[in-house]
């Protein structure tokens, strides 16, 4: 699996798929399965910029690998956003359950994002709701990245304000083992 991790408005969806596509791999976004999924209160929180809590994360990410074959490459989008979500990914990878082949980490700056986010106007794309997401995203990706790097998985840093084109090719050029 290639994990795709970065603050919302760094890319990750867009060059997510466009890599899935490019390999001709199924591309799972978390976000995109909550859109579609989640409804009532944990809706109303999550279009205010809340995370689920990790058992709920942790189930629905099941309940995505349950419904492809996970012992071939994939391209995942949105999770892990916590170190318990972390833990419960590398604990599979111990196990022989998942195989990560890298962590794609786009950075961005906050401008970046908040431009970005701000012009595909999705109803949760509020500035006060970006600014939760750039925070908590501050909190806890370091950690994330720290958790992955002990267990020896890759993590790859790639500067996600660059343009869709320079982006995409260092994320090639990474996997290609070029970078």
């Amino acid at each position: 699996m290639i994990v795709f991790m970065g603050v919302a408005g760094a890319g990750k969806s867009m060059q997510g798929r466009r890599l899935a596509d490019e390999k001709g791999l199924p591309w799972l976004s978390t976000g995109e399965f909550l859109r579609m999924l989640i409804s009532g209160q944990k809706r109303l929180d999550m279009l205010a910029g809340k995370l689920l809590n990790d058992q709920e994360m942790i189930e629905l990410v099941q309940k995505i690998f349950s419904i492809i074959d996970s012992r071939e490459e994939f391209v995942l989008d949105g999770f892990p956003r916590t170190v318990a979500q972390a833990d419960w990914l590398i604990n599979q990878v111990k196990h022989g359950q998942l195989a990560v082949t890298a962590v794609i980490h786009l950075t961005a700056t906050e401008e970046v994002v908040s431009e970005r986010l701000l012009k595909r106007g999705r109803q949760d794309d509020t500035a006060e709701a970006i600014r939760e997401r750039f925070t908590e995203y501050e909190k806890s990706i370091k950690p994330i990245l720290e958790e992955f790097k002990k267990a020896g998985v890759r993590v790859v840093d790639v500067d996600g304000d660059k343009s869709p084109e320079d982006v995409h090719d260092t994320i090639a050029a990474s996997l290609n083992g070029d970078a």
